[in-house]
């Protein structure tokens, strides 16, 4: 799944906007003289920062290149699941798109997207983007997209609780006995304080249950994705641990059926201890939310085996010219692949904007880009990076695992589990599982 979208909220650049046409056509109006390509993921116009930034770069990207016209189309979120592939197959996606990194596979094999390997040597930074990502949009040893963020699932938690509960902040849970420990203290300050919560609802909760299971050191399905492999000792660890504190401990509350913005609430609100969630909610609970940044902390997922990683990149049409494809490329270095600079880099404009710069975010580049960007973001930090440390300090070894084949629909399976477990105290975890198994088998059998 997504994390949760756009980075930065707050005032407004004064910035003309750009026009907007039509999506999709597909034509590169080389007869005016200029390679015109169509883009999309310009942030909404309710988000005024971003916004601005995404069309300032544009226009000096433009101006860089005077044969290349952008078209810019606005979304949120970048990707709708439900319009997606429709959009593919009628011809109406923008030239170069945004995907998931959980789209890529499916996109090719549904022949939608240009082959990039003759290109990728055009595109100044690929070599310098970490190779795990650039794994995920290569297909069969082809090429076909650009990774252009990526996240990772930790533990979000309340400095301020852990005080108040006795516990250490500078210490937070790195297993599971432990946050079960803690989320007891925590609830038992009482006045509606929650020591813990997860999602069970609209496919969070499946995608949550993914999570601890790789923190476990399970897996949803088998290497080949073939078939599930939930019902195990660890996908019953995960369920037996949600339940124990839900039911034994009371340390959930007793409102279940969350999703993110139940858990944000409650966590910018002062009255959730923990909760797993990808480091850019913190802005979320800051701006939006009420919390203060030096009360939220970041640890890494307890259990010390893996995390899920997820992420976006770019991908560009089937039909799309050689022309086209080369202005893409071009417009994708300037906008998110230069080290310290562009749409997400610029850490000095983001700064003097009141955007959060410092937030430990899994690092894209690798080696001089890498230091280069590691050294502008370190010179314009404006939140506390030293409550994120344990975070990247626990990051370092964990497996980082992708999301599984078919995520959408397994998650929707999962939900039901999670929440029968949230929801009913005589819920059977065995049953449950075994259930769960075989609606996945079938989902990876209708491929």
């Amino acid at each position: 799944m997504r994390s949760t979208g756009i980075r930065r909220t707050v005032a407004a650049l004064g910035v003309s906007a750009l026009a907007l046409t039509a999506c999709g056509g597909n034509t590169d109006d080389s007869a005016s003289g200029k390679t015109r390509i169509t883009v999309n993921c310009m942030p909404p116009k309710s988000a005024k920062v971003d916004r601005g930034f995404f069309e300032e770069d544009v226009a000096a990207f433009e101006k860089q290149n005077p044969d290349i016209d952008v078209v810019a189309h606005d979304a949120f979120p970048c990707q709708d699941p439900k319009t997606f592939d429709a959009k593919l197959a009628g011809g109406q996606m923008e030239d170069v798109f945004y995907t998931y990194f959980t789209d890529a596979r499916h996109v090719v094999d549904i022949n939608q997207a240009a082959d990039l390997t003759p290109y990728v040597k055009e595109l100044k930074s690929y070599g310098t983007i970490q190779q795990q990502l650039r794994d995920i949009y290569t297909v069969d040893g082809k090429i076909y997209g650009i990774p252009r963020t990526g996240y990772s699932m930790g533990l979000i938690y309340n400095r301020a609780l852990f005080e108040k509960a006795g516990l250490d902040p500078d210490r937070p849970p790195t297993t599971w006995a432990e946050v079960r420990t803690a989320a007891r203290k925590i609830a038992g300050l009482g006045g509606g304080t929650v020591g813990y919560a997860d999602y069970s609802a609209q496919n969070q909760g499946g995608w949550h249950f993914t999570a601890e299971l790789y923190s476990q050191g399970g897996d949803v399905v088998s290497p080949d994705g073939r078939k599930a492999t939930v019902d195990t000792p660890e996908g019953r660890a995960v369920l037996q641990t949600l339940r124990d504190m839900r039911w034994t401990d009371d340390s959930m509350g007793s409102k279940q059926l969350l999703v993110i913005n139940d858990a944000q609430q409650l966590m910018g609100s002062g009255k959730l201890g923990m909760y797993l969630a990808a480091p850019d909610n913190i802005p979320i609970l800051v701006k939006e939310k009420g919390a203060a940044y030096e009360d939220i902390a970041i640890a890494p997922m307890p259990g010390g085996r893996a995390t899920l990683v997820g992420g976006d990149g770019y991908m560009v049409g089937k039909k799309v010219s050689p022309a086209q494809i080369r202005a893409g490329l071009k417009w994708l270095d300037h906008m998110f692949l230069t080290p310290g600079d562009g749409f997400l880099g610029d850490y000095a404009r983001a700064k003097r904007h009141d955007a959060p710069v410092g937030l430990p975010e899994p690092r894209l580049f690798t080696g001089a880009a890498d230091a280069k960007d590691q050294q502008v973001k370190k010179a314009n930090a404006n939140v506390p990076v030293e409550n994120y440390q344990p975070f990247l300090d626990g990051n370092a070894s964990l497996d980082m695992k992708i999301e599984p084949p078919h995520a959408q629909q397994i998650y929707s399976v999962l939900d039901g589990v999670v929440s029968a477990v949230l929801t009913k105290e005589d819920a059977d975890i065995d049953r449950l599982l075994k259930d769960a198994s075989g609606k996945i088998d079938g989902i990876l059998a209708r491929g």
